[in-house]
């Protein structure tokens, strides 16, 4: 189906129209979206396109469709947007899925009415947007769907792509995981290397940083044996980071946080072993590969 034999739902012809409309959240004010985008434009040096510069005429026009080729969630709309509409000021687009959307293989997310040199030279930057914040939400999707019906809730880490933490924590949330931390400011993490600092001595370790940070911080500890967990509980902080535990170290852990602190799941979580982590009754299992290891979803820009 083409443009001109589907009812429009939304058209946006130019660089400065609203681009977060029924986005969840997008964490870019539109100023943000222009310059985030013109920088990898012209990384790309997406004006100096030569190929399409020597074969097509400037005068020339066309219409095209972005397609799902794999089901996923669709995540980076906004960004493509902006991506065209540098490229061709007064292109037309319709957008049928919204970030946060789940598709099917064939589903077009978007149609394009406008110069072929504008689209061709939008397309690549466009496609690395989407591709890549598409994957982490489609592998978010299928963390949070291999946990739904226990307690446990799918977060991510920061370890993430420098320069993109709030785009990529953006697609965990449209992938429906949750956000940790954002910042080192954000709350207190005592891991393994800190409590060498100290000693090893978790109560002291604990005091300090309620000490040192605002009212409200959450205060957390990450703990590799029972003792630890104990001694968090303890020494009054708010959740314990159960790393690389097997299942019956896990399950005794949660059974002695019950009620008292969070408990989060971490290391070396994989799709075939989530459920199973869930299962042991953590409130929260985070999994870096979100960020660090999503395989870019397969969407392409198809031609009329």
């Amino acid at each position: 189906m083409t443009p001109d034999r589907v009812p429009p739902r939304r058209i946006t012809p130019l660089v400065d129209a609203t681009f977060t409309d029924g986005s969840p959240d997008f964490p870019l004010i539109e100023s943000r979206i222009v310059r985030l985008v013109k920088a990898a434009l012209d990384e790309d040096q997406a004006s100096n396109d030569i190929t399409t510069l020597a074969t097509v005429l400037p005068t020339r026009k066309a219409r095209g469709a972005l397609v799902a080729r794999e089901a996923g969630v669709i995540c980076g709309v906004p960004l493509a947007l902006a991506a065209f509409c540098q490229c061709d000021r007064k292109v037309e687009i319709r957008v049928d899925v919204e970030d946060g959307q789940r598709v099917a293989p064939g589903t077009t997310v978007f149609y394009l009415n406008g110069k072929a040199r504008g689209l061709l030279a939008a397309e690549r930057t466009a496609l690395n947007f989407l591709q890549h914040l598409s994957g982490i939400a489609a592998l978010t999707a299928r963390y949070v769907d291999a946990v739904r019906g226990t307690n446990a809730r799918i977060l991510d880490t920061r370890k993430t792509t420098p320069g993109w933490r709030v785009l990529e924590k953006y697609a965990v949330r449209c992938g429906g995981g949750t956000n940790h931390r954002e910042t080192l400011a954000d709350a207190v993490l005592i891991k393994d290397n800190h409590l060498a600092a100290v000693d090893g001595d978790i109560a002291t370790a604990v005091k300090r940083a309620r000490d040192l940070a605002l009212p409200g911080t959450v205060v957390q500890v990450e703990c590799d044996r029972l003792d630890q967990v104990r001694a968090s509980i303890d020494a009054g902080a708010d959740a314990v980071l159960l790393d690389n535990m097997d299942l019956p170290t896990m399950r005794a852990a949660v059974a002695l946080t019950a009620g008292r602190v969070v408990s989060e799941a971490s290391g070396g979580v994989r799709l075939e072993t989530v459920r199973a982590i869930a299962e042991t009754g953590v409130d929260r299992i985070s999994v870096g590969a979100l960020t660090h290891s999503a395989p870019a979803m397969n969407l392409a820009l198809d031609f009329e």
